[in-house]
């Protein structure tokens, strides 16, 4: 039986509620490419807090880095309205364990599109955090400052959007609803695809348990999570585009920090994984039984 929303839900449905609406507002009104710009930029930096930092390092743990640094991706993924970092990570390494089961909070498989896609986001019973699960991160008291009171970085980069649209000449108030409002709309609903999409449309290379895909265009939008039937065949890479044909912004962004020694020991496929996906190019994979 699902929880009555409470006032935590509440004031999330208000809050998703008011970025649509003026997502709609503010993009019928006149812009110009200084608007865009900045929208992209917010959305793509955030979409990486959330694949590079909140997925693959605390979800995963695909590299390592130093404590400071780890300290720094978990602020940066707060602004990007997914809540704190070890919610994030406990959730997700939750459904890895019943992907497509009846426990998996998001299978578009048991529970349709709209509940895979967002509705599970706002409920009630998956407001805490699973602390069991991510033992490893809750060990650091800065980490569980970040992830009980999220909401500070992101009040901190709605305030530097606003900055941002003074500075670029295209006023404060559309600073905010292009920086912030327009892109985590757009970021919300790119992240979410994953869930809802990535088991939907697509192709299968490796025969995991669940109804994982592999889709570009999933890639393109995510900086390389639509190589989901990789990731899910071998969760613990740092790299989801397995091949050089498969285009993964994410692992190149992580690529250029090891070089600036930011972050080191990024995971790679093994070889037997490279091998058997190499060997099933062309094939698809079955769909595990109903």
């Amino acid at each position: 039986m699902r929880a009555r929303p409470g006032p935590a839900q509440l004031f999330n449905y208000a809050g998703i509620l008011a970025i649509h609406v003026f997502t709609v507002w503010g993009l019928s009104r006149a812009f110009t490419w200084r608007h865009v710009a900045l929208a992209a930029f917010a959305y793509f930096v955030r979409m990486f807090a959330v694949t590079g930092a909140y997925h693959r390092y605390f979800a995963h743990r695909g590299y390592k880095t130093s404590r400071a640094f780890q300290l720094l991706l978990a602020l940066l993924g707060t602004a990007a309205t997914q809540k704190g970092p070890l919610w994030w990570a406990s959730t997700h390494r939750h459904h890895h364990k019943h992907s497509d089961q009846p426990d998996d909070p998001h299978s578009p498989r048991l529970k349709g599109f709209w509940e895979a896609h967002m509705g599970w986001w706002m409920r009630r019973e998956h407001e805490a955090t699973r602390w069991e699960l991510v033992p490893d991160f809750a060990k650091f008291d800065e980490l569980r400052w970040v992830d009980r009171y999220h909401w500070a970085g992101l009040a901190a980069f709605m305030a530097a959007m606003v900055w941002a649209g003074a500075w670029l000449g295209i006023g404060k108030l559309d600073g905010y609803i292009w920086g912030y409002v327009i892109s985590t709309c757009a970021l919300l609903h790119g992240t979410f695809t994953i869930n809802s999409l990535a088991h939907v449309f697509g192709s299968r290379r490796y025969a995991t348990r669940d109804t994982s895909r592999n889709n570009l265009w999933l890639a393109l939008i995510t900086m390389g999570e639509g190589w989901h039937n990789n990731h899910h065949h071998y969760a613990a890479s740092a790299r989801q585009g397995f091949f050089w044909w498969e285009i993964d912004l994410t692992y190149y962004v992580l690529k250029v920090l090891s070089w600036l020694g930011l972050v080191w020991d990024l995971r790679q496929p093994p070889a037997r994984v490279l091998a058997e996906g190499r060997a099933a190019r062309g094939r698809e994979a079955p769909l595990p039984a109903e």
